[in-house]
């Protein structure tokens, strides 16, 4: 096992979503996988957080410097890891293969468990507290260059259908295809161009059930703004493929553009704040995502390009949007306020630095939020990292113990 600690199993709830788009090529299926039925699970308040948080610098040969136990509190050391045995506890899987994917299953915390796809592999994997991380499927992808396996979402009514939806790049195109367990991939929406690069696509829900697609710009940053073109777009559609009621223009599933290589999206539990990261030529931005708005003045943008991956709207819980970087390999947390405005700089966390939490996991993916006190996010250490012998991993972050929100510079 990779961690030992008590859990409580608890059944998934249908919160995070995915639809599906269709708009070049589509394909019919089972809408549902075996009839399974869960039961849905309230997440804790704000005033009781989950106390799982990161813990032990990934980096280091000796002993981990340490989980912060609470404010002004010494770190807890934790022991390196062995072989494929991670003794963070923040840790949920170990030994996987550049894990750029993740879907995390809602629920209270007491269990937290994320569905966690290899960009290369096309593997997905099931990923549970307390046990070894479970064969779910794999779906073939083009793994070349930053192509392959990019994004996961659950349906939005995962609870009752099971079903999954990918990002993924073949050797013609990048495509959103969906499954379930023991199903293979069926194609919802081809031929979104592919490139020498710009092959990243991210996928999200609003609080309506629709899905959300940010495509890349297949390395061609004049597709983005081509309305005749499905690259360096964000899609909005319905879980048939086809554009959801309400969309900027009718019969078109464009909800913005002016994306070039889409990090991760992320939203609050009401759908007011929708966010975007994006990754350009000379900088790395975060845009606040508005119907029919192209993206052209960013929330926030960073002009060291730490490479923003994924994002968790912990605003109403903490007052800040937590991101993951997956080549600084850091947790930046910006101050933002109930109504989206960002206040100040970011807070960065997990970055090595004297008197801030120790740099721990490396380099990190995507986020998905498992509620809003909790997220999930993947590791990228064999794909130009340092792996250390546990990786690539799967890591909860919460805004307590020391490594998740911190307060401002």
């Amino acid at each position: 096992m990779r961690t030992r600690y008590r859990r409580k199993w608890t059944a998934p709830l249908a919160m995070l979503a995915c639809g599906a788009l269709m708009l070049s090529g589509c394909a019919d299926f089972d809408n549902t996988a075996a009839g399974q039925k869960f039961t849905p699970v309230n997440p804790p308040s704000p005033e009781v957080p989950p106390q799982v948080g990161p813990g032990g610098d990934a980096g280091d040969s000796g002993p981990g410097q340490g989980r912060g136990n609470g404010p002004n509190q010494s770190p807890t050391p934790v022991p390196p890891p062995q072989g494929c045995k991670d003794f963070d506890k923040a840790v949920i899987a170990t030994c996987l293969d550049t894990v750029a994917a993740v879907a995390a299953i809602p629920g209270d915390g007491s269990s937290p468990s994320a569905l966690a796809g290899e960009r290369k592999s096309g593997r997905i994997m099931l990923a549970a507290a307390g046990k070894d991380p479970a064969d779910w499927a794999t779906i073939p992808v083009d793994g070349s260059r930053d192509g392959g396996l990019t994004s996961l979402a659950l349906s939005p009514g995962f609870a009752e259908d099971q079903l999954v939806f990918a990002y993924v790049t073949t050797p013609t195109d990048n495509r959103v295809v969906r499954l379930a367990k023991g199903q293979a991939p069926k194609p919802v929406l081809t031929g979104i161009p592919k490139g020498a690069t710009g092959n990243r696509g991210a996928l999200g829900t609003d609080a309506k059930g629709a899905l959300l697609v940010a495509t890349g710009d297949a390395g061609n940053p004049g597709l983005a703004a081509d309305p005749a073109s499905l690259a360096g777009k964000v899609l909005r559609i319905d879980t048939s493929g086809k554009p959801a009621p309400g969309n900027p223009t009718a019969g078109s599933a464009v909800f913005s553009t002016g994306v070039h290589s889409p990090g991760g999206m992320c939203r609050d539990q009401s759908g007011s704040r929708l966010w975007l990261t994006d990754r350009m030529g000379d900088k790395d931005v975060l845009y606040r995502l508005r119907a029919g708005q192209p993206l052209s003045t960013p929330a926030w943008s960073w002009t060291d390009k730490p490479g923003v991956a994924g994002c968790a709207d912990f605003v109403d819980a903490t007052g800040y949007l937590s991101l993951t970087t997956s080549t600084a390999g850091n947790l930046q947390n910006l101050p933002v306020t109930p109504d989206g405005a960002v206040t100040g700089k970011p807070n960065v966390v997990m970055d090595g630095k004297v008197g801030k939490p120790p740099k721990t996991f490396g380099r990190l993916s995507a986020m998905s939020m498992i509620n809003p006190q909790m997220a999930v996010t993947g590791t990228l250490n064999k794909d130009g990292g340092s792996p250390v012998s546990s990786d690539d991993r799967v890591v909860i972050i919460t805004p307590s113990a020391g490594g998740g929100v911190g307060g401002k510079d």
